[in-house]
């Protein structure tokens, strides 16, 4: 019997304690988030304002009606994040958001809105705000890329890795304003590759093999520029005397 009474007692005492936590973690998330309650983690470049100004995160706000996944996606696009996640949190109470960053690869130009823009490029060919740059070993940067585009992006990731595994160093990439791409190489100098993204395998392939041969021909300082805008018919114009 005392057994009995003894099991009673303490599934009683469970389901009271399980309500009150019920009722504490329900009232918990009615409550407000300010920005004393909001912590960044793994990034000390972004304040709680930038992380405000650039989602649709408006403080003070109940935690329940933030739209975690939404603000993700925002401050991903708007801070060029390589990835952010966004928790609400009871205990303690309050936003935790978990940032990822860009490493930078090479200097950045872009237009917006009438205005150039400096900044960064990453190896997947995303641009980052001079802002919101992780400017660590910004020494070992040599290339520069000028005209970027959001649909550059897959082009411009395959040309800075590909010169990251072969050897070929790009001093500029340009993009023009109508999309013809030009690179300028350490030792070739110009390049011109044109409109069509799905080439750009190919060519890159055939500047390093040409750079190859170049350089055991010992003609690279008489190279004016290689037109690769045809990879089936490549031409190489020299310096007149």
């Amino acid at each position: 019997m005392k057994d009995q009474q003894k099991l009673k007692y303490k599934r009683f005492f469970l389901l009271i304690t399980f309500l009150f936590f019920t009722s504490y973690a329900t009232s918990q998330t009615f409550k407000k988030v300010n920005y004393q309650e909001i912590s960044i983690v793994g990034s000390e470049l972004f304040s709680i304002d930038d992380i405000v100004a650039n989602s649709s995160i408006n403080l003070p706000t109940s935690l329940i009606f933030i739209k975690t996944t939404y603000a993700e996606k925002e401050l991903k696009k708007n801070l060029s994040l390589k990835n952010v996640s966004v928790f609400r949190q009871i205990f303690p109470f309050g936003l935790k958001i978990l940032i990822k960053t860009r490493t930078p690869i090479a200097y950045g130009e872009r237009i917006f809105k009438g205005e150039k823009i400096s900044g960064f490029i990453d190896e997947d060919g995303f641009f980052i705000s001079l802002k919101y740059s992780d400017q660590v070993n910004l020494k070992k940067i040599t290339s520069k890329v000028f005209g970027w585009e959001e649909n550059f992006k897959e082009t411009l990731s395959k040309i800075l890795n590909y010169q990251k595994n072969n050897d070929v160093e790009f001093i500029t990439i340009t993009f023009s304003p109508n999309g013809f791409l030009t690179l300028e190489e350490k030792s070739l100098k110009t390049i011109l590759l044109g409109f069509n993204p799905k080439r750009i395998e190919n060519q890159l392939q055939i500047v390093n093999n040409m750079k190859n041969q170049i350089k055991e021909n010992n003609i690279l300082e008489k190279i004016d520029n290689i037109d690769l805008t045809d990879p089936n018919n490549p031409k190489i114009k020299v310096f007149k005397p």
